[in-house]
């Protein structure tokens, strides 16, 4: 969840991870104050003159001086989050943490897409529909290589994000490889301003809805709630949401969406390192739970997208329909630091409302059917064909070519 509260919730369930455009969703971001470290908290074997050795190793004999102090000190800090060895939490420096905060309010220039670590590689959780990225061919699971000819390797969510966003007309260049290819290939986008309308439905035949979420942005709580009064007042025979390719946004929208179907119950809760568990309750008035509902998914699918399957899942409310999710499930907090540096760390996971995390495993479809890329080259789409006979729909006359 974002909120204009001092707490900012913003959901990060790559499972966080970056949208290029310049939000970050899929997580829950806080914005929180750490407590201060006490002497009892660091390891009493911990040689700390090992640091300053290395410090003064670098200063005096790198090749290229001189050596600025303060790009040293940063890069230890970032260093000693990476240590932990999740993609997730990261220090940011002040001009990168500025441009963060900046990122999750307003509009922005990018290409369009979320990316993640999965696998230990730079991954596309979701190019979102008509942007540069969706344009350009990428697909959820396409890994990426290079950026602009920077191999990725080792690469941090935050540099990544930094080299492929940029204004508006301006090309990046970026090596990928598909699942099922045998060689990457470089893909040129065109960088444009990412402006989506998240929320749109038609009724098709046989009285079925179709309604689609591309992901959870600060309107489209206000725009779900005007469609899903159409919705009701159009009586249709069954409800297809398709949450495919959405890679999250803000919590509140994901949890309130939920209230339609599953009324006031708990849509999700997290659990922190103490074993500390927060609850968060839907406030719908389960006006859609009436209509039989079949949810499509994908790998694209994360955050917020599986905080909302996960809970019509086990309330019975919808049958989940494609393929298994992302698997982003962790919680992040960000603190501002006193230079106005910034520190996101990972301090709590989801559970489902019936405790099952989602982080790493996703939600697994009820009903498992492949979207393949022959399904891509020609324009088929066998999920929703499947939803809508389940529904006692008409599937689409299939393309000409």
């Amino acid at each position: 969840m974002i909120s204009q509260k001092k707490a900012i919730v913003l959901l990060i369930i790559i499972s966080i991870v970056f949208l290029i455009f310049g939000i970050i969703l899929g997580g829950n971001l806080t914005q929180q104050k750490f407590p201060p470290i006490v002497s009892e908290e660091i390891n009493p074997d911990f040689d700390n003159d090992l640091f300053w050795s290395v410090w003064s190793a670098v200063k005096k004999n790198y090749v290229k001086q001189p050596v600025d102090d303060k790009d040293l000190f940063y890069g230890s800090l970032k260093g000693l989050v990476m240590g932990l060895d999740d993609p997730y939490s990261i220090f940011l420096k002040p001009e990168l943490a500025e441009k963060f905060l900046e990122d999750m309010s307003g509009s922005f220039e990018g290409v369009g897409m979320e990316i993640g670590i999965k696998d230990g590689r730079l991954t596309i959780i979701a190019p979102l529909p008509h942007t540069p990225a969706f344009r350009s061919g990428l697909r959820s699971g396409d890994k990426i290589f290079a950026i602009d000819e920077k191999d990725t390797s080792g690469m941090g969510l935050d540099e990544a994000v930094h080299l492929i966003r940029g204004p508006k007309g301006t090309t990046v260049t970026l090596t990928i490889w598909h699942q099922g290819e045998t060689k990457t290939k470089d893909v040129d986008v065109v960088r444009d301003v990412i402006d989506i309308k998240t929320v749109s439905w038609e009724l098709k035949g046989n009285k079925i809805a179709y309604l689609k979420v591309s992901h959870f942005s600060e309107d489209t709580w206000k725009d779900f709630k005007n469609i899903a009064r159409v919705i009701v007042k159009a009586n249709p025979n069954g409800l297809i949401l398709d949450l495919r390719n959405n890679p999250g946004g803000y919590l509140d929208t994901a949890v309130n969406m939920a209230g339609y179907w599953i009324d006031k119950e708990i849509a999700v809760f997290s659990r922190d390192a103490q074993g500390k568990e927060k609850e968060y309750r839907a406030q719908g008035w389960a006006d859609l739970k009436h209509i039989p509902t079949i949810v499509l998914v994908n790998q694209g699918s994360a955050s917020a997208s599986e905080i909302l399957a996960g809970a019509l899942q086990d309330y019975n409310q919808a049958t989940i329909l494609g393929e298994q999710t992302f698997g982003k499930g962790s919680v992040q907090e960000l603190e501002t630091l006193s230079d106005n540096s910034a520190l996101k760390l990972t301090v709590a996971y989801w559970y489902t409302p019936l405790g099952r995390s989602i982080d790493e495993q996703g939600i697994i479809p009820d009903i498992e059917v492949e979207h393949t890329e022959e399904d891509y080259l020609h324009d088929r789409d066998p999920q929703l064909d499947r939803a809508l006979l389940i529904l006692g729909g008409e599937p689409p006359e299939p393309p000409k070519h």
